[in-house]
């Protein structure tokens, strides 16, 4: 199957871009990568009247450190991303988590802002996202918007952009010195649509969590920063506690059931691995029982 007919423009920059959206609206599409529009065209679950390609602003590319904040052009490709000296110095977790997007080819190509825009639920970024305390920008015809990732995602392939916005950047707080990370999906296959994943940021002192930021994916409509983390701050973590947090974690999560697991599964995957993140954080054997899938 192919594409539906579609009017085709390429935006000469993001003032260009954003008067194409004003005018076309919900009839128009934004090309980055592509690697998800150009699926989705062909398969006609979309049908857009134009394609507006801002893959030419050069303007939307890069990753630069300003001041506290790690700012990232919404155009960065994955591969650029993994490759970024500041990535793994201030944003390691984010690094983990592109290895584990899709393939070679297609990291080549997708960007974190068509990436984000797509707020596929099973994808690795958005979850990140949350887990960093990311900002994104967007930018309309009546200025920036700046929106916190909790925010942004409002269900499957929904974000709260408008017809007539454009992603253009995103904003991580730098990560504290001394903080550590984990990643971890469940796939059939390397690079498949994960089952379940967990994007997790800690912070540890005397052998107790400080802070503790759990984003899983896969596991709901849109990606959940899990509450149930508070339970597992500032106290000393047993075995006890640990099954309380994830007994809790067991009830924040609505999985949806499609042909690759029940909302059974997800939920057992998810609580093992928060058991995982947590023995891998402190570094302790004696929370990993349980932990194998």
């Amino acid at each position: 199957m192919k594409a539906s007919a579609f009017a085709y423009a390429r935006a000469t920059s993001v003032a260009n871009a954003l008067e194409l959206l004003g005018m076309h609206g919900e009839k128009a599409k934004v090309l980055s990568g592509g690697q998800s529009l150009l699926a989705a065209m062909n398969l006609r679950l979309i049908a857009p009247e134009l394609v507006v390609d801002i893959g030419d602003l050069a303007e939307l590319r890069g990753v630069v450190v300003k001041g506290d904040v790690l700012a990232i052009g919404a155009l960065t490709r994955h591969a650029d991303l993994l490759r970024s000296p500041e990535i793994a110095a201030h944003a390691p977790l984010l690094k983990d988590a592109v290895a584990h997007v899709a393939h070679p080819a297609i990291r080549n190509r997708g960007t974190i802002g068509g990436s984000l825009a797509q707020a596929d639920p099973a994808s690795e970024l958005p979850a990140c996202m949350l887990t960093l305390g990311a900002t994104i920008i967007a930018r309309g015809s009546a200025g920036e918007r700046r929106i916190a990732a909790d925010e942004f995602f409002a269900g499957i392939y929904e974000t709260v952009l408008t017809p007539h916005e454009l992603l253009v950047a995103i904003e991580l707080p730098l990560v504290p010195k001394g903080s550590t990370h984990f990643f971890q999906e469940f796939a059939r296959r390397h690079g498949d649509y994960a089952l379940v994943g967990l994007a997790a940021q800690a912070a540890i002192g005397d052998g107790r969590f400080t802070d503790l930021r759990l984003g899983f994916f896969a596991v709901g409509d849109r990606p959940l920063l899990a509450r149930s983390a508070d339970k597992l701050v500032d106290v000393a973590i047993t075995p006890a506690v640990l099954a309380e947090a994830a007994c809790a974690l067991g009830d924040e999560l609505d999985p949806m059931e499609d042909q690759q697991a029940t909302p059974a599964m997800r939920r057992h995957l998810a609580k093992v691995l928060l058991t995982r993140c947590v023995s891998s954080l402190l570094a302790r054997s004696d929370l990993a029982v349980g932990a194998s899938a």
